[in-house]
């Protein structure tokens, strides 16, 4: 065998000279710049709510979420108009119904005859008088029976009352007239001056103007159907003097 051959010598390891860093610049306090943390922008947390407050919430949605029950007086309410309603429909079909088929039409008033029979003064404004006229009434209805239930007559000389009659009641069937005699009378009645002088002025010329008003209250039937209502009347009346005064012309008009 060969001999090994000897080992190397032992060389010192490798080492790099050191390096030198330079050495920093002196660094002015106006050039130190401090950086300020970011600022958070996210939306603040709302409070939380007390425990109050959440059972209050919780209440008002129980409370709208539950089902309501509609009290029996909004139903009772509500049929009432219900029939209320029907019933207005029913007697407006019915009144049209009659109207139409029936045409009511209302009594007529009439003078169709007068006689003045006295006009004296015993005092230059304080007279007497005689009158007496004859009234027509007279029903237009062919199928329905009227009833005058209130009849009053009042004689005016221009705007002045001075006589007034009322009337017993009375009934008519359809097409019926009725004619009455009535008396009117005035006693002491006092004029005005004017009136006066006016009324004796008429006397002479032999023209004597009287205006007669009616107020009736008439009730109409028709089967189970009755309706009431009131009836005026308005007549103008010419007459020759006294003491044969008869009637020269007229015009009456009737209306509701």
């Amino acid at each position: 065998m060969l001999p090994l051959p000897p080992p190397p010598p032992h060389t010192p390891p490798f080492q790099s000279p050191p390096q030198r860093h330079p050495t920093p610049a002196p660094v002015s306090l106006n050039q130190i710049i401090i950086s300020k943390p970011p600022v958070s922008r996210a939306a603040p947390t709302p409070a939380k709510p007390n425990s109050d407050t959440e059972k209050l919430i919780k209440h008002t949605i129980l409370r709208q979420t539950q089902t309501r029950r509609t009290n029996p007086l909004i139903w009772c309410s509500a049929i009432f108009c219900l029939i209320f309603c029907l019933l207005l429909i029913f007697f407006g079909i019915a009144t049209l119904i009659i109207f139409l088929v029936v045409k009511p039409r209302i009594p007529l008033f009439d003078i169709p005859n007068a006689k003045l029979n006295t006009i004296y003064f015993d005092s230059p404004e304080y007279f007497n008088g005689d009158f007496i006229f004859l009234a027509n009434f007279s029903n237009q209805n062919r199928k329905i029976d009227v009833r005058f239930e209130y009849l009053d007559l009042e004689l005016y000389f221009s705007d002045r009352l001075i006589s007034t009659q009322a009337l017993q009641p009375f009934t008519q069937r359809p097409g019926e007239t009725r004619l009455e005699s009535i008396h009117l009378i005035s006693s002491l009645v006092y004029l005005p001056q004017n009136h006066a002088l006016e009324l004796r002025t008429q006397v002479q010329s032999n023209r004597v103007n009287y205006n007669m008003r009616g107020s009736f209250k008439v009730r109409a039937t028709l089967g189970m159907i009755h309706f009431s209502y009131w009836l005026h009347s308005r007549c103008q009346l010419q007459m020759t003097g006294p003491p044969t005064g008869v009637l020269v012309a007229r015009s009456c008009r009737t209306k509701r």
